[in-house]
């Protein structure tokens, strides 16, 4: 892997980090967002533990966990 190809990597891994922290902060705002994958909605599902939550559309395709603690 060349320098060229490290930036890239870089650079795509930043983009899909911050699509991914906007696509959080949305959900949480209580704005409606949808599955990039499907176009569902996405749906912020609490824990009954208080460990972990989850943001899923209704398909799977989109699974995000988020750790509470």
């Amino acid at each position: 892997m060349d320098l060229q190809q490290l930036k890239q990597l870089s650079k795509q891994t930043a983009k899909s980090y911050n699509d991914q922290k906007a696509l959080i902060k949305r959900v949480l705002m209580g704005k409606p967002a949808k599955c990039p994958d499907c176009q569902q909605s996405l749906q912020f599902l609490a824990s009954k533990d208080d460990s972990v939550a989850k943001i899923s559309c209704a398909k799977g395709c989109t699974d995000i966990e988020l750790d509470l603690s």
